[in-house]
């Protein structure tokens, strides 16, 4: 039950923000918005691991689940060639993905993975949250790095 609610509340915040980007394409708003979700998803572990909030196992659990969740989306249809920061104003995806689309894939399997780890243990202590949040940030940061302009 708590997955399909996690499943339910991606849906929603999807929706509400893709309101931010009415003008670009839906493809490109369904990826901006998968991504909103993980950065809140990740900000809530991150900022427990950083003890800027206090551990709490349920929500530490939730937001591990929704990055599983997440992780488990067809990608296919959100990245149409032709929607790239040389053809669309918006979007800080690089026209290199479409040139390594393999690597790509790869990457987002790295976060699944990653991902899968992080909810195998946030629910049962900080300590262990901690050190499975490294290999969340190293899987986002490899895609960053080589297929996101910065800002």
């Amino acid at each position: 039950m708590m997955f399909r609610t996690s499943l339910l509340t991606l849906a929603a915040i999807a929706a509400a923000g893709t309101t931010l980007a009415q003008d670009l394409p839906a493809p490109v708003q369904a990826r901006q918005g998968q991504f909103q979700i993980m950065a809140l998803n990740i900000g809530v572990v991150a900022n427990m691991a950083r003890g800027n909030t206090e551990y709490d196992a349920a929500s530490a659990q939730a937001a591990a689940d929704n990055l599983v969740a997440i992780s488990m989306l067809d990608q296919s249809f959100h990245w149409p060639e032709g929607t790239d920061n040389m053809a669309l104003e918006g979007t800080r995806a690089l026209p290199a993905i479409w040139e390594n689309l393999p690597d790509v894939v790869e990457k987002w399997g790295a976060f699944g993975a990653a991902a899968q780890g992080l909810a195998a243990v946030a629910g049962g202590g900080l300590e262990g949250m901690q050190a499975a949040l490294g290999p969340v940030g190293g899987s986002c940061g490899a895609c960053h790095d080589a297929y996101r302009a910065p800002e």
